[in-house]
């Protein structure tokens, strides 16, 4: 389980993160939604200890997230960005295995740990073998998902994972993504400004402006009962008039 209370992070006269408290549970699915500058990255980021909070608290299983607890914690937490951001001085084999080889786990462990997360992803080992600029879009995704999941980390954060691939990729992804999600159990948080990934995925929507989370719920009750206006109209910005009707 992930806490944060009264969180709060500025960037100069910039306030990214208002006074943010959010429970997200073990085991769930859990999406981040808003327009682009809303904050929902940077709220992944406090998680992972990349920024520290002007104000408040998070906690970890219990564990406050700190500078002291911060290279324990990441280890329980896999993270996933755009196109993977993987090292491009490695194969794609050594990007997934790098983190394990680290922890100093044997060759045997190592090389059945890639063999499960390949099958799981659909990528074979010519493919592995390849440099990241020799893989598409979707395969430096997939990868990076694989390294994500390398030490089979109980959290799983994804930062806008699909946001830079093209429409049948990212629809494939999408299905296999939701596939995962639903066999490993982990608790995952994805960021997305895309309606449609946040139903296909979510068990919870957590929908963000200016910094503030505006309203929780599954979609149907985002749809139903909007806490202010801005709800509805971000939902209508994105979706067809009849596309909302079946949740009404």
């Amino acid at each position: 389980m992930i806490v944060l209370k009264q969180v709060s992070k500025t960037f100069g006269t910039l306030t990214a993160i208002d006074n943010v408290s959010l429970i997200f549970e073990a085991g769930r699915t859990h999406i981040l939604l808003g327009s682009s500058g809303c904050g929902k990255s940077t709220l992944l980021r406090l998680i992972l200890g990349l920024l520290r909070p002007d104000a408040g608290e998070i906690c970890v299983d219990g564990t406050l997230v700190n500078a002291e607890t911060r290279a324990t914690l990441v280890r329980k937490m896999g993270y996933v960005v755009q196109e993977g951001a993987l090292y491009p001085h490695l194969t794609a084999s050594r990007n997934v295995t790098l983190a394990a080889e680290v922890q100093k786990w044997s060759p045997e462990r190592i090389v059945a740990r890639r063999h499960f997360l390949a099958e799981m992803v659909g990528l074979d080992e010519t493919t592995l073998q390849r440099y990241p600029v020799e893989l598409s879009g979707g395969q430096r995704q997939r990868v990076g998902l694989m390294r994500a999941l390398m030490l089979d980390p109980p959290v799983l954060l994804l930062d806008e994972p699909l946001g830079a691939l093209d429409p049948l990729v990212r629809a494939e992804l999408q299905s296999q993504l939701r596939t995962i999600f639903t066999a490993l159990h982990k608790t995952v948080i994805l960021v997305t400004h895309d309606i449609r990934e946040a139903v296909i995925f979510g068990d919870a929507i957590i929908l963000m402006t200016a910094g503030r989370v505006v309203q929780q719920g599954t979609f149907t009750e985002l749809v139903r009962h909007p806490a202010e206006a801005f709800v509805t109209e971000f939902l209508q910005a994105q979706t067809p008039p009849s596309a909302l009707k079946e949740y009404l």
